[in-house]
């Protein structure tokens, strides 16, 4: 059903006549008179009958005439959502690990709402896997993932990745533990040897990451417990429950001692994921080009 036919029948709806119709709409009365045909033979039933000497809408054309407003109130938002020259309108879907939605994504959605209140942003918190995956069938237009440098995640050719920040990790360690090892990762890990160890529930590049220096201290260290939150974590640790990897530069409870990491160090590694060539989308695009300006910077300041 062509969009123009609905324009011309909602506008005879307005008007009352097919010569009105063509005066507002540019063009002539035997035009409309084609196009109207032309759509009642779409729909297999009269959209206008005889009224004295004009037309009036049949019951079936005053309720296409209804449906027409709102299609064409629709397309020309489709438009206007589209358009990579117009104002930026339309909703975000995201979905991304904690830290980057609190640190990188909330303050431009405050600032969002102030400069293009027509951009809206729908948040979901899920770690990498889940993120890409609900990228990948379309449910989000972005999504916040994370890798690290010793555990990098496998490249994918209908992606666009933008880099945001990286920050080094250690390992998490009571304070009171005697003899805390300290030197290179592989001096580290030998003396955390035999040692338990929390891992993250829902993301195994974690424990990727204690398998590869593990392997290369020369065992592989027990993964006893698993943990999303990083505070949880820092709360098994306090409980002598386990050891652990938190960023070397996130504030922590006291009681915690953080061991540097170094040859090889274990940085994380944070992007801004899209499908490839739809980060043109202009709502999307204001997005992406805030997240760019605000990369670089340590996702935990001191406190």
């Amino acid at each position: 059903m062509e969009t123009r036919r609905l324009e011309l029948l909602l506008e005879l709806s307005r008007v009352g006549s097919m010569r009105g119709a063509a005066e507002v709409l540019g063009t002539t009365t035997s035009t409309v008179s084609q196009q109207i045909a032309m759509l009642t033979r779409e729909i297999g039933t009269p959209v206008v009958e005889p009224a004295g000497r004009g037309v009036r809408l049949t019951p079936a054309g005053r309720r296409l005439a209804e449906h027409a407003r709102t299609i064409l109130a629709a397309v020309e938002a489709a438009r206007a959502d589209l358009d990579p020259d117009g104002e930026p309108a339309g909703t975000v879907r995201v979905a991304g690990f904690a830290t980057a939605i609190r640190r990188n994504l909330m303050p431009i959605v405050a600032e969002l709402a102030t400069s293009h209140p027509e951009v809206q942003v729908v948040v979901n918190e899920h770690e990498p896997a889940e993120a890409l995956a609900q990228l990948a069938d379309g449910r989000i237009d972005l999504a916040l993932t994370y890798d690290y440098n010793l555990a990098p995640a496998a490249s994918d050719a209908g992606l666009d990745s933008l880099p945001l920040w990286s920050t080094p990790w250690s390992v998490a360690v009571p304070s009171h533990q005697d003899g805390i090892a300290r030197g290179d990762a592989l001096t580290v890990f030998n003396g955390f040897r035999g040692h338990d160890w929390i891992g993250n529930s829902r993301n195994r590049a974690d424990e990727d990451v204690l398998r590869v220096i593990g392997s290369m201290a020369g065992y592989e260290p027990h993964v006893r417990h698993q943990a999303d939150s990083l505070d949880l974590v820092e709360d098994l640790i306090l409980a002598g429950m386990g050891i652990g990897l938190l960023p070397a530069d996130r504030p922590t409870q006291p009681g915690i001692t953080l061991v540097p990491l170094t040859k090889p160090d274990v940085r994380l590694r944070a992007y801004a994921c899209t499908r490839r060539g739809r980060g043109t989308w202009p709502p999307l695009q204001l997005v992406l080009d805030r997240l760019a300006a605000g990369s670089g910077r340590s996702p935990y300041p001191p406190v």
